[in-house]
């Protein structure tokens, strides 16, 4: 079985997630996790002008995923930031690219999930990953979220990220906040539970 883990993050908040949700599915034996990105849309100018150049280096190694490969996959797990309640304009262009694979329902059956950040608490986390749920639902996908299985979503005793969709972090305006240890615990239950999911459907 293989499980791929699909990002884009312009200042690292997303790739920390996306690190948990890889840690998670790591869990389920016999499980091939691969981490990648989407391809960069912006100008490296403009990059530079957000502060994003130097954050990106941290994850500057990681390979970027071809629209073709994800028929490879079993599970596709994918992570944006929030950009007005939606999902950033490089995942959309890189879901927008496989019409191909819409056409020939090549995704049809393969389990997928999402997981978001956003600068605030109610910056859109939930709209985020509903509108990727979307996205996968036309491609034929099985969603898998963040159950209440996961009681880290239930408490209210600190600002923390976690929906029933799929894992999320707060950033903080200026990007000051990094993913709590409550956060990437939710990542890697969601990463671990896809895989689980995904290990049932594909069992070989």
């Amino acid at each position: 079985m293989k499980t791929l883990v699909l990002f884009y993050s312009t200042y690292g908040h997303v790739f920390k997630l996306a690190e948990g949700i890889a840690e998670g599915a790591r869990q389920v034996a016999g499980n091939e996790v691969i981490i990648k990105k989407v391809p960069e849309t912006l100008p490296q100018a403009v990059l530079d002008q957000m502060g994003a150049t130097e954050a990106q280096k941290a994850f500057g190694h990681i390979p970027v995923a071809t629209p073709g490969e994800l028929t490879d996959y079993d599970a596709i797990i994918f992570g944006t930031p929030t950009r007005y309640g939606n999902m950033c304009g490089q995942m959309q262009a890189y879901l927008d690219s496989t019409g191909g694979l819409w056409a020939t329902g090549a995704l049809v059956g393969k389990v997928g999930g999402a997981f978001v950040s956003t600068a605030t608490q109610h910056g859109g986390q939930e709209t985020t990953i509903r509108a990727v749920h979307t996205a996968l639902l036309h491609h034929g996908f099985v969603l898998v979220g963040l159950p209440y299985a996961w009681q880290g979503q239930m408490g209210h005793h600190e600002v923390t990220g976690g929906t029933p969709y799929g894992a999320s972090t707060v950033a903080g305006g200026q990007g000051e906040r990094q993913p709590s240890a409550n956060e990437l615990e939710g990542a890697r239950f969601q990463g671990q539970h896809t895989a689980e999911i995904a290990r049932r459907l594909f069992a070989r």
